[in-house]
């Protein structure tokens, strides 16, 4: 018998022979089928005739199939050129090289199975020695898929570690980051070596505090020692070295690598200045946006500023056609209604829901309701007023015009009538009103209300004429039956 055995066993082999010597075919047959996971026997024409499996999961594959069909018909495309060669090169007394065949499973995955194969005798038939190796895939398997996961993995944190580079690279915040442990500068991106002075290799290794003025050393390490030992400090206002200026730290924590580090960013402290004037110009274009009309005048009433509202509503184009000229060309339907408003704001500093009309420059006038507010103070003194808008009401003026309605409406118009004005139209409201009232108590038989009003009924009928009362066309012929 030649065998495949290295040499160097050669003589282990000679042994076991002579001892497996007695062996019987049953015996041989137990033996084959213990040390294998599934054995099979092939006739000459390359049909399984026998087959003996070592675990019950090979019966969950379908092998118990292959009995009577060819053994190549049992395997995939590809593997059949390697059943095959097996079944070319079994010779008596030789074992075959071992060879990775895949068999067709009803599971859907693909049974491979590691063979060997020995003529039995010459012309004989075949002895095939069967490894399941679904347990070695599935470990194969799991070790390529945990391959692929530790790739991307590494992929996304070469991706995380780029931008991180980038953005730290290419940020305009100065950013120091710095060892916890031993105040060490680690790295430091190009903002924060030109606001300190010094080139980047200068910088790392250095003792953060060294970067700073010696009169910062005490809070700075105030700062160092509660980031360690609570992990967050509030932001101080300290002083670079060499006279780079005062900056503002930001400090905070976090580990990587286990290992604990500090971020520092460095700023340099807006003045209030500066933020106050940003604050302004923000208030101005919200007032430049209003829906209402906005204007500010010096202290003798000349528009300094207006917006567009306002341009709207006095019917002018720019706001150059409005500055320099006096808001009470075009606020107020009386000299006096103007001259009332400025009295108030002046006497209280301020006035709300005043009402007046604006005159537009083409004519046009518009009911508003004026709020104002005197500024004495600051570099410039100004006033400010804001036009709002608001539904017509009927006018109150003698000579042909609507009268007030109440005695509510006739006392919104102190301050823009004179008295001389508003006790007529007070009069001629009282007497209006006393004769609806009559006519109404009457039900309209006149005769009886002038003599209720002690008017004749010509006189009667002129007033009714005058305030426009009742249907002065017909005659009520009875009354004067």
């Amino acid at each position: 018998m030649t065998s495949l055995a290295l040499p160097a066993a050669s003589h282990a082999l000679a042994a076991l022979q002579k001892s497996l010597g007695p062996l019987d075919a049953q015996a041989a047959g137990l033996l084959v089928a213990a040390a294998t996971d599934l054995s099979l026997v092939i006739d000459g024409d390359g049909v399984v005739r026998e087959a003996t499996f070592g675990s019950a999961d090979l019966a969950d594959e379908g092998c118990e199939a292959w009995l009577g069909r060819p053994w190549v018909d049992t395997v995939t495309v590809e593997s059949r050129p390697k059943i095959a060669a097996l079944l070319k090169d079994a010779a008596p007394g030789a074992v075959t090289r071992w060879r990775q065949v895949n068999h067709v499973s009803p599971t859907g995955t693909d049974l491979p199975v590691r063979y060997a194969a020995m003529r039995l005798a010459k012309d004989g038939q075949i002895l095939v020695l069967g490894r399941n190796l679904r347990a070695m895939a599935s470990l194969q398997r799991t070790l390529a898929e945990t391959q692929q996961a530790l790739e991307r993995d590494y992929l996304r944190m070469r991706g995380a570690e780029t931008r991180y580079r980038l953005l730290f690279q290419l940020g305009s915040e100065p950013v120091l980051v710095v060892d916890a442990a031993t105040r060490r500068v680690t790295e430091v991106n190009p903002a924060a070596s030109r606001l300190i002075g010094r080139a980047e290799k200068r910088i790392v290794g250095q003792d953060a505090v060294d970067l700073f003025d010696g009169s910062c050393v005490r809070d700075l390490e105030s700062l160092f020692a509660g980031l360690r030992m609570t992990g967050q400090a509030a932001d101080l206002e300290a002083r670079l070295g060499h006279g780079r200026g005062a900056v503002r730290v930001a400090a905070s924590l976090f580990r990587q690598e286990n290992a604990t580090s500090i971020l520092l960013r460095l700023a340099s402290p807006e003045p209030l200045e500066t933020s106050a004037a940003r604050t302004g110009a923000g208030a101005l274009d919200v007032l430049r946006n209003l829906p209402e009309g906005f204007v500010v005048t010096d202290p003798a009433r000349r528009v300094l500023t207006a917006n567009p509202a306002f341009l709207d509503l006095v019917q002018l184009a720019s706001e150059e056609q409005v500055r320099g000229q006096p808001l009470d060309s075009w606020i107020g339907r009386e000299e006096s209604e103007a001259a009332a408003l400025f009295a108030t704001l002046s006497q209280h500093g301020s006035v709300r829901h005043f009402p007046t009309q604006v005159r537009g420059a083409y004519g046009s006038v518009e009911d508003v309701e004026i709020a104002a507010v005197s500024v004495p103070g600051g570099s410039q003194p100004c006033i400010g007023f804001t036009l709002r808008a608001t539904p017509r009401r009927a006018a109150a003026v003698a000579g042909g015009r609507e009268l007030p309605r109440s005695v509510e409406q006739m006392t919104e118009l102190v301050g823009r009538v004179s008295m001389k004005n508003l006790v007529r139209e007070s009069t001629d409201l009282i007497e209006r009103l006393c004769i609806e009232a009559a006519l109404r108590i009457t039900r309209d038989n006149r005769a009886s209300a002038a003599e209720m009003l002690g008017l004749s009924r010509q006189g009667l009928y002129a007033k009714m004429h005058r305030y426009g009362i009742g249907d002065l066309e017909g005659r009520d012929a009875p009354d004067e039956a």
